[in-house]
């Protein structure tokens, strides 16, 4: 087991709420775009250790998600701007390029301090 990719949520945005109905969240550097500040959670921008891939495991705080698919544009958005979708539908071909997609579950709720990773079992 290893964590590839690892940060802490420094503020939430005031509508963040909007996008949880649709079974995702948002994560973003501090420097997201004003415009979009208020729809994501906040992180700072830090590298990725490694492939993120099916069968990865995304852990925010207790929560424990299987990663079902990938899309093509993770590594350049969360690397680069700490920027990725993820969405709690089970998809398995990923139809967005940044987002990441996991098991079917009720999104997590999400506070200043939340740690989010990206584990990798191999």
């Amino acid at each position: 087991m290893r964590v590839i990719y690892e940060n802490k949520v420094l503020a939430v945005g005031e509508h963040v709420q909007d996008f949880r109905v649709a079974n995702m969240l948002i994560i973003f550097g501090a420097s997201a775009p004003a415009e979009l500040k208020d729809y994501c959670y906040l992180v700072n921008v830090n590298p990725i250790d490694g492939d993120i891939a099916a069968g990865d495991i995304l852990r925010v705080d207790d929560g424990f998600f299987k990663i079902t698919s990938v899309g093509a544009e993770v590594p350049v958005t969360l690397k680069g701007l700490g920027h990725c979708t993820i969405s709690f539908t089970g998809e398995t071909a990923a139809s967005m390029a940044g987002t990441i997609y996991v098991e079917k579950s009720k999104v997590p709720a999400l506070q200043v301090g939340s740690v989010i990773q990206i584990i990798k079992y191999k």
